[in-house]
């Protein structure tokens, strides 16, 4: 019998989704099951959106330019402005969702075992796509007890090599909702500046900031235009996830006429994608205000449940729509898989994401779990009365 790749055999499962199957399972014996594992908004998308699908006229749904079409990428320039951010249409590619555009950064810039300097916890899918193009991860460490903030320049200095090619950060981050400061950007401009590699910034979460904080984007580092690449996406900003539809952006015009290649050889972006995320940047202000209001109301019911539970804690995230909670359990793993196969509480239960999935380092996260806020809040109320009960007894509760 044929065997499968090497590559293909050490490809790590998705913490998201792993435990998908005896979530199935707990649904099949009757019991309700409150999704806390993953981010997919549950706020509707924007109408505007959504009828433009509807309102298609074209006789044949063609293929768009690799690029994108010309209307979408004028449209997202003019929404950058908005944040003092600016771009011209040439310097941004249409990807097949955010996935695409930091798959297609990681084949463009870097060569099987380079590098990429990440801190840890990180989305899951880096370590996937790093697999994908034979790229290393080389981890750095960012603890729960500083609030997952950036770790000290030292660290990145200890961790570059002469293979290093980028540093990654997610900002505001998955799966933590840190939000980095205008300090810390500061710190990977002299970085990247000083070791000539890039910044890939993956600010899908970029409208999700609280508490009136502000987001500092990569592109406005000064004097790092040729070596930040920004990775973006409709899918959260519109809760509109299965659009598929993200943007590779930079002012680096060698990668960017590099990556049209790899843009080319896929054909297209999808045409009713961007046919829907071009209408949906008609959405007005109040749009975004009114989901940001609601996420922080959200996560504040997140924060004040998991810190009135005895031995649990997390720090109170400035931004997106997560939350990493530590919890007084053994392995993170086990106990999210014993929520779904031995535990319910009045016929529910709750799913989570462990966190020792977004770790790069073995042992790491052992004791935390990945909390989206994307339900209701009486929703969410109910899933930490859950939480709390179960944790009464868990079998391998620890402390």
């Amino acid at each position: 019998m044929p065997s499968i790749s090497k590559k293909a055999q050490t490809m790590p499962a998705s913490p998201i989704r792993k435990l998908v199957p005896f979530s199935d399972a707990a649904k099949a014996k009757g019991i309700e099951v409150f999704h806390l594992n993953i981010g997919q908004p549950d706020l509707e998308t924007p109408q505007r959106a959504l009828e433009a699908v509807r309102n298609y006229t074209e006789k044949v749904v063609k293929y768009s330019p690799s690029e994108g079409t010309c209307s979408y990428r004028k449209k997202l320039c003019d929404y950058y402005k908005k944040y003092d951010v600016h771009i011209e249409p040439e310097e941004m590619i249409i990807t097949t969702g955010g996935s695409e555009a930091l798959l297609m950064s990681f084949l463009t810039i870097m060569d099987p075992d380079d590098e990429v300097i990440i801190p840890e916890p990180f989305y899951a899918n880096y370590n996937g796509f790093a697999k994908n193009v034979g790229v290393k991860v080389k981890p750095i460490y960012s603890s729960i007890e500083t609030g997952f903030a950036l770790p000290d320049i030292a660290e990145f200095e200890k961790a570059i090599t002469p293979r290093t090619k980028a540093i990654l950060i997610c900002n505001p981050n998955n799966p933590t909702g840190y939000l980095y400061s205008k300090e810390e950007m500061e710190i990977l401009r002299q970085i990247i500046l000083k070791h000539d590699i890039f910044l890939i910034s993956d600010e899908v979460y970029r409208e999700f900031c609280y508490e009136n904080a502000v987001h500092h984007s990569a592109l406005k580092l000064e004097g790092a235009e040729n070596h930040v690449i920004l990775i973006d996406s409709a899918s959260k900003r519109f809760s509109a996830c299965g659009i598929r539809i993200g943007r590779m952006i930079t002012k680096n015009k060698e990668v960017i006429a590099a990556a049209m290649k790899y843009a080319q050889a896929r054909l297209s972006p999808p045409t009713f994608g961007q046919v829907a995320g071009e209408a949906a940047l008609d959405s007005p202000q109040s749009y975004y205000d009114d989901i940001v209001k609601e996420y922080q109301s959200r996560r504040d019911v997140c924060i004040k449940g998991i810190n009135d539970i005895e031995g649990a804690s997390c720090p109170t995230p400035k931004g997106a729509f997560y939350i990493v909670a530590k919890l007084p359990i053994d392995d993170s793993e086990r106990f999210c898989k014993w929520m779904l196969t031995d535990f319910n509480y009045n016929g529910k239960t709750v799913m989570m994401a462990p966190a020792s999935g977004f770790y790069s380092t073995e042992g790491r996260g052992i004791h935390e779990v990945r909390i989206s806020y994307c339900l209701k809040k009486e929703a969410l109320q109910e899933a930490m009365s859950i939480l709390k009960e179960a944790l009464k007894v868990y079998p391998g509760r620890i402390g």
